[in-house]
């Protein structure tokens, strides 16, 4: 639908598990589009239930301060505007691709404000986990040190979880 996208959220959460063990006392943050993203919703109901905190970072316009209070878990939802911010308390950060094609818009300083430049991610300490659902907009949501950090970077660990939790789901459909 429209507004989830369960089984991103379930192989984020393995993907997040595999890395950690847990996923409790955790802080995440989600950048980006999270008004446009289905992957913002489902990752915000997987992670609080599981005890993870989630700050949800990105322009006023494309975080919208209803989304504080959509889950009932046990691990807190915040809002900030400002990413920097988050650089030095985050264990994961978790990129968001911009929607074009649900409307969302973005002016030139996106990139400055709200994509995992290459100076955002010398600033993170060396255990952060960096995730994004794909595809990349490279250059704008993630430089493409970001994208290829061998130490940091899960995204590829993602698609090999993906389509081992989709294969899981359909088993379960048709049993």
């Amino acid at each position: 639908g429209r507004h989830e996208h369960p089984t991103q959220g379930l192989l984020d959460l393995l993907t997040l598990r595999q890395a950690w063990g847990t996923v409790a006392g955790r802080t995440v943050a989600i950048v980006g589009d999270i008004a446009g993203s289905r992957v913002a919703r489902s990752n915000l109901h997987a992670l609080t239930t599981m005890g993870a905190n989630v700050t949800l970072v990105g322009p006023p316009v494309m975080v919208p301060g209803s989304f504080a209070s959509i889950t009932r878990g046990p691990g807190a939802v915040t809002i900030t505007h400002d990413f920097d911010a988050v650089l030095d308390v985050a264990d994961a950060v978790m990129m968001l691709r911009v929607q074009f094609e649900r409307g969302s818009d973005v002016t030139s300083d996106y990139r400055d404000g709200y994509g995992l430049t290459e100076s955002r991610l010398q600033r993170l300490r060396p255990e952060v986990v960096v995730l994004h659902p794909g595809p990349v907009n490279r250059g704008l949501e993630m430089d493409d040190a970001a994208v290829d950090d061998r130490h940091r970077s899960r995204i590829l660990r993602q698609v090999t979880n993906g389509v081992a939790v989709r294969m899981a789901v359909l088993a379960a459909l048709v049993r």
